[in-house]
């Protein structure tokens, strides 16, 4: 049986971390930032962790599972 691809879209966008955890990016940081208050872009910039409830599927692009 030949083996699974990952999924391209997801390769590019998840990252995981030292504890089995996916990190991803905020969304909303990529133009149109004039209007947005600098509280808010400085917000976005940091990234955060997949909540649980998205992380099977994740997991399953990825081919983790």
């Amino acid at each position: 049986m030949p083996k699974q691809k990952t999924k391209s879209s997801a390769k590019k966008r998840f990252k995981l971390t030292g504890s089995g955890k996916i990190k991803r990016k905020h969304a909303f940081k990529s133009h149109i930032l004039t209007k947005k208050s600098k509280k808010r872009k400085l917000k976005l910039t940091h990234a955060t962790l997949v909540h649980e409830s998205d992380a099977d599927n994740v997991k399953q692009q990825l081919r983790l599972k």
